[in-house]
């Protein structure tokens, strides 16, 4: 997370990743808005250019080609990216509600979500049929039709239902792609059979009768077969009937029609029409709510009503910035202006284009080439990105109430030390509130009791196991932030096979406005006591104070056996024994390049993943087995943590650098020379290797000294247990879990760790 000199004012929240919105993230990059966040809340971080799909589809292009990295493009406009799914809006608080997390807050409102495909008014539609929205879930499977299609041999039919410009460039492009497979593997092209409904008596019913014709001799060339006047009613598992009762039998139906508004907007009580759609003004407000924006396939212009084309969406992006930024500067909202024609490039699953424009017709390879040329224009100010060192503020100031204007004043000023940088109590209170930590027999006095201290009871035959952890933010998500701290926190706890008792936070929140500290304070509280509470710990008490950067760590009790029974120390390894490691390594690179903007966001989507996996279940499998030692990875890295398993045990140890499991994209981000800034330190270590210059050249040497946040847990196991023990902890939640080397007697040179490569 970013620290800045300019408190947070306002809140923009935009909901969905479609074309005007990654405009709108591109424009405030350009020219942020002192005092005015962004955040962005989507349930795929890879969102799919529309003009660019088909090319996909049929082959000409790789998926990252035609896909926008969003949680990329929003670090490269300094926005918040949180990956969940919304499930409606509170508009009496301003908030938004989604699946996973807490509410998120908005001072204005923006929704670009696209349409959804209304299956359910179809019986057995949602059942029987593949939506081509959205995108990820018809990608997955189409890539599983593309296997199928290889690995059987004969004939595979595949309905289109949807006979606009989506759904015959859809099937041309499927049908392309399908028979070159098939003519690399030296089979009939023919094998797949396509069929294309359209509830209309003619395909492109929108477009003029040049560009139908057209179409229509490219679709009889190929063999489809066309359903006209063909509306589809029923759809059952491996076939369709339509309104005249006709029925087909099919291998795979695609959905490419009857497209309307999401169904939690319905509960939001903004006006809709007909099909579910938001409707707006010419400023692209909703007509209800003036504070909540709606843009692309989403939105229904009152005035104007438009054909869903992302030639609309893309469009919408400049006025729609602009008005997100007008609404609290006081200017005028600006008006958007549809044109009334505009030029439709649709391809013909090979490199060959029809243009429609009005009753303009042309067509060629010249035009797939133009097409490609613009598509790919379009791209690169969205990939194409840099880190931005210094922005051209926006002009114009956030107007604000007078007791905002105090606290803006405030948080801005020279601010005190000491207890004079504790966050105010009504705050802390007030953010605290809607948080329900665990309840524990033994905590006499803890956080709904405040004291001067908690108190604790030690239960009979009972030891008590301490630890500390604290970092600073390295993601702009409090809430997935708080849910990662804790877990690194309890992470030693776990790896002595102690139960976690209770825990005292230590947070420093950036100052601002009272309510924006509070929302913080609330959302990394929430994410880390949902960890707590799992783990079966108690949340008593803490400290929390203003600071530069959000960071947060906590102090855990933990609980043992006072004999020391069933305790893991790290000095425990003997010869003989295997080393296993449950979990991926990778974050310091990874993230070291996430700031850097060359980490792809599905990589970081998948450490933060693996970096909210609990260490506490794996702990049961390790001494099930026999485990002798166990100790979690974190800053020091896999090396400074081995070393410290070695030398009290008096043994050795060797690696297999080729075993070591890697969090996708750690390999590329070490190759491109992207490194963590702990990694020089961690670096020292390299004396403890024994054969280091020989394994230097092996391309997971860098991440031996890779620091992690929440790693998994490093262990020895007998020999004969390291089979059972692996397969129960795939069987636990750990699909990574893997025999990394063994322990060896020590030997006679100073250097205790030898790699194998």
């Amino acid at each position: 997370m970013q620290a800045t000199a300019s408190p947070v004012l306002r809140d923009i929240v935009l909901i969905g990743g479609g074309h005007s919105h990654v405009g709108v993230l591109h424009m405030f990059a350009m020219r942020p808005l002192p005092g005015v966040r962004l955040t962005l809340i989507c349930t795929d971080t890879d969102t799919p250019y529309s003009g660019m799909l088909p090319g996909y589809i049929a082959g000409h292009y790789s998926f990252d080609e035609v896909h926008i990295d969003l949680r990329r493009l929003a670090e490269f406009a300094g926005a918040r990216y949180y990956r969940d799914e919304v499930t409606g809006i509170d508009r009496a608080t301003r908030k938004v509600i989604c699946r996973s997390r807490p509410p998120v807050a908005y001072d204005a409102l923006s929704i670009n979500i696209g349409s959804t495909p209304q299956l359910a008014l179809i019986a057995g539609a949602g059942e029987n049929a593949v939506p081509v929205k959205p995108i990820r879930r018809f990608n997955e499977r189409w890539l599983a039709l593309l296997d199928r299609v290889r690995g059987h041999a004969g004939a595979t039919t595949i309905a289109v239902v949807g006979a606009g410009a989506g759904g015959v460039e859809l099937l041309l492009a499927m049908q392309y792609r399908l028979r070159a497979e098939l003519a690399a593997l030296g089979r009939s092209a023919d094998e797949p059979r396509f069929h294309l409904f359209s509830a209309d008596a003619q395909i492109l019913a929108t477009h003029n009768a040049a560009v139908r014709r057209a179409f229509e001799g490219v679709l009889a060339a190929r063999g489809v077969t066309v359903h006209r006047d063909a509306e589809v009613t029923r759809v059952d598992a491996g076939r369709l009937q339509t309104r005249t009762g006709a029925v087909l039998a099919a291998d795979e139906i695609v959905w490419v029609t009857q497209a309307g508004g999401a169904a939690w907007l319905r509960e939001t009580g903004l006006a809709l029409d007909a099909d579910g759609f938001i409707r707006v003004g010419d400023t692209l407000q909703s007509e209800t709510d003036p504070l909540i924006f709606a843009a692309g396939d989403c939105a229904a212009m009152v005035d104007r009503p438009l054909e869903k084309a992302s030639v609309f969406a893309v469009r919408m992006a400049r006025p729609l910035a602009e008005n997100l930024r007008r609404i609290f500067t006081g200017e005028s909202l600006l008006a958007y202006r549809p044109q009334r024609h505009w030029l439709a490039l649709i391809s013909t699953g090979d490199r060959h284009a029809v243009a429609s424009r009005g009753a303009l017709y042309a067509r060629g390879d010249l035009l797939w080439r133009w097409k490609d040329w613009i598509d790919r224009r379009f791209m690169r100010k969205f990939t194409e990105l840099e880190p931005m060192a210094a922005r051209a503020p926006a002009a114009g100031a956030v107007p604000l109430a007078a007791e905002e204007q105090a606290q803006a004043i405030s948080a801005i000023a020279m601010r005190c030390g000491g207890c004079g940088a504790k966050v105010g109590a009504s705050v802390l209170s007030r953010a605290l509130a809607g948080i329900q930590p665990l309840e524990r027999d033994d905590v006499l006095i803890g956080l709904h009791a405040p004291d001067d201290a908690a108190v604790l009871r030690v239960p009979a035959g009972k030891a008590m196991v301490h630890t500390v952890d604290f970092f600073r933010a390295f993601i702009d998500d409090p809430w997935i932030f708080g849910r990662i701290a804790a877990n690194h926190s309890l992470g030693d706890i776990f790896a002595m096979g102690a139960e976690a008792q209770s825990a005292t936070a230590i947070a420093t929140v950036p100052p601002g406005l009272e309510a924006k500290v509070e929302d913080t304070v609330f959302q990394m509280m929430a994410g880390a006591v949902s960890v707590l509470n799992e783990a079966g710990c108690a949340l008593v008490g803490g400290h929390t104070g203003e600071g530069s950067e959000l960071a947060l760590g906590f102090a855990i009790n933990g609980l043992i056996d006072e004999r020391l029974a069933g305790v893991l120390t790290k000095g425990g390894m003997r010869p003989g024994d295997v080393l296993i490691l449950t979990k991926p390594i990778g974050t310091g690179t990874l993230f070291a390049a996430h700031k850097l903007l060359k980490a792809r966001g599905r990589w970081i989507d998948a450490a933060l993943d693996s970096m909210q996996v609990s260490n506490r279940a794996a702990m049961p499998c390790l001494i099930a087995h026999g485990a002798t030692a166990c100790t979690d990875l974190t800053g020091f890295g896999l090396l400074g943590h081995l070393v410290e398993m070695t030398r009290p045990a008096g043994v050795d140890a060797e690696l297999d650098l080729a075993a070591l499991p890697l969090l996708d994209g750690a390999a590329e981000c070490v190759a491109a020379g992207v490194l963590s800034s702990l990694q020089p330190a961690n670096l020292r270590l390299r004396r403890a290797l024994r054969n280091q210059e020989e394994a230097m050249t092996h391309p997971n040497y860098p991440l031996l000294f890779d620091p992690q946040t929440a790693g998994g847990l490093l262990a020895s196991v007998p020999a004969d247990q390291v089979e059972a023990c692996l397969a129960e902890l795939r069987g636990a939640g750990y699909p990574r879990a893997v025999r990394i080397g063994r322990v060896l007697p020590q030997g006679d040179v100073l250097e205790p760790i030898r790699l194998v490569t």
